[in-house]
């Protein structure tokens, strides 16, 4: 299993602090699609490169976001 970021689409507002704190950059906002609030959600875009160190978690003002690190 690798590492998983999963967001709460429904309740991201699409701020993108998640995308600034993300050392590997792979946190992206998602325009192509919209929640029903209509905001473009967060999306983590290569899951295989997390390193799980939750800091798109830490800075999310709505904790959206969880990540779950892979057992070993």
């Amino acid at each position: 299993m690798a590492n998983k970021v999963t967001v709460n689409a429904e309740v991201c507002k699409g701020c993108g602090l998640c995308v600034h704190a993300c050392p590997k950059k792979i946190m992206k906002i998602d325009r192509s699609r919209l929640n029903s609030k209509g905001y473009n959600p967060a999306m983590c875009e290569d899951p295989d490169t997390c390193i799980a160190c939750a800091m798109c978690g830490i800075m999310c003002p709505d904790s959206t976001i969880t990540v779950e690190k892979e057992d070993k």
